[in-house]
């Protein structure tokens, strides 16, 4: 709703002849102003952030999950060969990393593309001060109407964002308006279902409940989805864009595949999760579903448990979309 009425000066602020805040009683410094940017919540030992609002993210954001983050970052380089994104780019010169989390992400692609200008964006402000000269990082809500100018980017990412956005098409629709006509919109996703290749996963396995709890129960009552590689590209599709491409890698859990990449991807993995079933779990367990702290955070130990198990031979999907936006 707008609100088109005269803002009211507080007379307070008036009280003396001095032209500076200060000497009305307001502090006007840096840190002061971006208190609010930096207000966290703690929960069950974790911090969360929230600026936008708590239920925006219900992954933690303290150091303990930015450590994984960075280690998933790893992980996915594994999978995809080496290289930071499918589409087929060609020199490009502005880049927009939606969700951004740690930014390293965009700091590789800063460096990989040293003349395009790398903006990373996401609700927390927790990326590095240490960056390339052609990278930036900026607090925002993608789900809200975006400032950027239409036709901006040559180049648009999000990766692991199903569990923060309500509003898919909404989202994929912004990315469209803002990317150049022959530029790319790309979607990397981890999938909501874990599987076996030999029977190893049985339906009352804890690391399947954990993922089941999450995906099946807890976001669907918010609004929300776990990510399917149909839905990814329809929302492309929907959005306007053309020459839409899939891809879907298996991402294992531990040491067992016998392929020597795979495996170190499955350690990679593993041992993310010795801190990621809890970063998944426990807000959506207790703020969503209701569960207790101590019922939640058993079945976070039992799903670690069976996670590092050798006998459970357990994967889950990563997808990758991207599309074109039409010359016309």
């Amino acid at each position: 709703m707008s609100n088109n009425s005269d803002i009211e000066v507080d007379p307070k602020v008036l009280a003396n002849d001095d032209e500076d805040y200060e000497s009305a009683g307001y502090n006007t410094s840096t840190q002061s102003l971006s208190s609010s940017i930096n207000a966290f919540v703690f929960e069950n030992g974790r911090r969360y952030h929230v600026y936008y609002g708590a239920e925006k993210n219900l992954l933690p954001n303290d150091e303990t999950e930015q450590d994984r983050l960075d280690m998933h970052h790893e992980m996915m380089l594994l999978l995809l060969g080496g290289s930071l994104h499918k589409a087929p780019l060609n020199n490009p010169q502005k880049i927009l990393d939606v969700g951004t989390g740690t930014g390293v992400w965009a700091i590789d692609m800063a460096d990989r593309y040293p003349s395009a200008w790398v903006t990373g964006s996401d609700l927390s402000p927790i990326q590095p001060n240490w960056v390339p000269p052609n990278c930036n990082f900026e607090v925002d809500d993608a789900e809200k109407d975006w400032t950027h100018a239409e036709d901006t980017f040559d180049y648009v990412h999000a990766r692991n964002l199903a569990q923060s956005i309500t509003d898919w098409p909404k989202l994929t629709s912004e990315m469209f308006r803002c990317t150049k006509p022959g530029g790319y919109i790309e979607l990397a996703e981890l999938g909501c279902e874990l599987y076996s290749d030999d029977g190893t996963l049985a339906p009352d396995n804890a690391f399947k409940r954990s993922y089941d709890l999450v995906n099946a129960e807890a976001l669907p009552r918010i609004g929300r989805h776990g990510a399917r590689l149909e839905r990814m590209a329809a929302f492309l599709k929907m959005a306007g864009c053309v020459d839409i491409t899939t891809s879907t890698y298996k991402q294992p859990y531990g040491l067992w595949p016998r392929d020597p990449r795979q495996k170190q991807i499955g350690a990679i993995a593993m041992l993310a999760m010795e801190t990621g079933i809890e970063a998944y779990v426990m807000a959506a367990a207790t703020r969503i579903m209701g569960m207790e702290a101590e019922e939640a955070q058993k079945l976070c130990a039992e799903a670690w448990k069976s996670c590092k198990n050798k006998n459970h031979h357990v994967y889950t999907n990563f997808y990758v979309v991207y599309g074109k936006k039409p010359m016309d």
